[in-house]
């Protein structure tokens, strides 16, 4: 520590350096003097700051060192016992011979899944936590809970009345407000690197728990949220102790706010502050997502700049976060790079991007549909993992996530990628305009060339969903728009490797019947082929007549008497039904949004054996609604007595709309 600093803190610790026989070394603040010299008030109140203080940062280690524990043992499990992969999955069915064990452990095992399910999946609190499960919300509540307990102990409260010197009759009031506002500020830099840890993409923590990384928003989001409350708790501290219980004033709160760290330390708290409130969901929504995205970056590295400058002593906790950071970036263009160097013809190596086809499916009311459709010399991903495209005649300094909506599949070195989704405004509404504008000047030309646009991908990423989704296991996928991206894959892949008694079912809802045509050569092949019995249903909610679509691969479907059918939508074929008939709850004329408390149950008690897994995606209402419904079809009794379809499962997008 520099001379000025300890010039500074020894002032404002009323400790005489110049009669110190040593000076005693505390990790992250101020050296002491020792011996105290001063008044024994001063002193008793001095040993009260170091000592609260040190144990504050052991409490920090134990925190760190118990999330390193947890990690550990997470990661060592999963290596000693790995989940099915989805080559054993696909395996395992083609043989049929994935029944799960009957065993006394394997039971258990269900039974508590099913309680968990029961009780941790629905929403919690939203107008406080938004669309985030009781589960989440619980991890934030022992979160929370050992950052409250140890804010407070090992403080010894008192107040001190002590001498100001060379002015008698003039005295300091010093209490425990000190060192209670020091252990908050530790606390808040302490838990700035885990907030990074969360907000990462190419996340270790993904890597070693096998947890995707959107799931760790919501306590990236809360952590940024207790940093913050921290952090105002620790100024307001400060501001009654230097403004008001300290004396002579104003000289000393004068004195004291002009100094160097705490310059720094308003400068960090304005930044925090604006980070804040750029965060909170209608702010963004007023200034879009890209514009929080690039905020939010160059805020956190101000923020944490001048943290380092307010207390240097604490960059142990500041300079791994940058480092997170920038090794972050550097992750995600080092596997940009690794997916687009490829072989140019006659250049040799270099660069190049995918060229995608586009497709468009204008929507004046809510927004063109566009689909992109290209190959790419890569390996295939796995189901349910998802890739960030930049679209480069757009813009090079942004991308989006969207998940292929197709079931992987090289051939001769290529994979082919096949992406809808809605042009809703921003990024999305350029590449839908520059759909249109190419279209527009193609259709004079010659017949069947289609318009391209160079795409750069980054990825995989996300967890792949077919993990222990054994061929007994009954599937129920149900989609909102374009949400369907994320499950059909699955149901297409399974279709080829299911087993005999497994139901598979896709429950889709969208605004209009035509919005098929989106995905037509993909239910063209759920349709077709061999493999079990799939059934699709369609919900336009807001066709004129609510029109129920429904599907059955391998099984031909008699139209109902009085049924009408829309020769605009989908090819009406033997295997085809498009009702009117009002069902789900819904009457004629009027939305049809279908009860999925219903669907789920009803699938549910029609299964024949084996457990349930739900896959969905959607809209944040969506969403909501299907896990109460999942919820609510787990009973940990029942299966522990042998039903098995009472073990229902969810799998779904954390990506979705909050």
């Amino acid at each position: 520590m520099d001379y000025h600093l300890k010039h500074q803190l020894a002032a404002r610790h009323i400790q005489n350096m110049s009669e110190a026989a040593s000076l005693e070394p505390h990790w992250g603040y101020a050296d002491r003097a020792i011996p105290c010299t001063n008044d024994p008030g001063s002193c008793a109140y001095l040993d009260v700051v170091y000592g609260s203080h040190d144990l504050g940062m052991l409490y920090v280690g134990i925190f760190w060192c118990l999330i390193g524990g947890i990690l550990l043992v997470w990661a060592v499990g999963r290596r000693a016992m790995p989940s099915l992969s989805e080559e054993d999955v696909l395996r395992a069915a083609v043989l049929e011979d994935t029944r799960a064990s009957k065993s006394f452990s394997n039971r258990l095992r269900q039974t508590i899944s099913a309680a968990t399910n029961r009780y941790l999946l629905p929403d919690c609190l939203r107008p406080v936590f938004g669309r985030t499960t009781r589960l989440q919300v619980s991890i934030l509540a022992v979160l929370s809970g050992y950052l409250l307990i140890f804010s407070f102990v090992g403080i010894l409260y008192n107040t001190w009345i002590t001498p100001v010197k060379k002015m008698p009759g003039v005295y300091n009031t010093r209490t425990s407000l000190g060192p209670w506002s020091d252990r908050v500020g530790v606390l808040a830099y302490a838990l700035t690197p885990l907030s990074v840890l969360f907000s990462t993409r190419e996340s270790i923590l993904s890597l070693l728990t096998g947890v995707p990384y959107q799931n760790f928003n919501f306590l990236h989001r809360w952590v940024g949220y207790i940093i913050v409350v921290q952090s105002s708790l620790h100024t307001i501290g400060w501001l009654v102790i230097e403004v008001r219980l300290y004396q002579p004033q104003p000289t000393v709160a004068n004195e004291w706010i002009s100094q160097l760290y705490m310059i720094w330390g308003c400068i960090a708290l304005f930044f925090l502050m604006v980070l804040y409130v750029l965060s909170l969901p209608p702010v963004i929504r007023l200034t879009g997502y890209e514009f929080f995205r690039k905020s939010h970056y160059v805020l956190a590295m101000l923020y944490i700049g001048a943290c380092i400058g307010h207390w240097k002593n604490l960059e142990c906790f500041m300079i791994p976060s940058l480092v997170i950071w920038f090794l972050d970036r550097a992750a995600r263009a080092i596997r940009t790079a690794l997916l687009h160097y490829n072989f140019i013809e006659g250049d040799g190596m270099g660069f190049t991007p995918a060229h995608a086809a586009m497709t468009i499916f204008p929507d004046p009311e809510n927004g063109d549909v566009v689909r992109l459709d290209f190959t790419h010399p890569h390996d295939a991903w796995k189901i349910g993992q998802h890739f960030y495209l930049c679209f480069t005649e757009s813009s090079i300094w942004q991308s989006h996530p969207f998940t292929p909506l197709n079931a992987p599949v090289t051939v001769n070195g290529k994979t082919k990628h096949s992406y809808i989704f809605r042009a809703k405004g921003g990024e999305t509404k350029k590449v839908a305009e520059i759909a249109a504008r190419k279209l527009a000047a193609t259709s004079g030309e010659k017949e069947g060339q289609v318009p391209t646009t160079p795409v750069v991908l980054t990825g995989p990423y996300g967890d792949p969903i077919l993990r222990n989704i054994t061929s007994d296991v009954n599937i129920l996928c149900v989609a909102g728009g374009t949400g369907v991206t994320y499950v059909l894959p699955a149901l297409m892949s399974l279709k080829k490797y299911s087993g005999a008694s497994r139901k598979l079912e896709l429950v889709w809802v969208v605004r209009h019947m035509d919005d098929a045509a989106w995905i037509k050569p993909e239910l063209d092949m759920l349709n077709e082929g061999e493999g079990p019995r799939v059934v699709v249903r369609i919900f336009a909610t807001r066709d004129a007549h609510g029109q129920l679509y429904t599907q059955s691969s391998k099984t031909a479907e008699a139209s109902e008497a009085g049924s009408t059918s829309d020769a605009g939508a989908v090819p009406a074929e033997k295997q085809v039904q498009v009702s009117s008939r009002p069902t789900d709850a819904a009457s004629i004329g009027a939305p049809r949004h279908p009860e999925l408390k219903k669907v789920v149950r009803e699938f549910v008690e029609s299964t024949v054996s084996g457990r349930t897994a739900v896959f969905a995606s959607g809209p944040g209402g969506l969403m909501s609604d299907i896990r109460v419904a999942v919820a609510q079809c787990n009973s940990a009794s029942k299966v522990w007595k042998g039903e098995e379809r009472y073990n229902v499962s969810l799998i779904h997008d954390e990506r979705m709309e909050r």
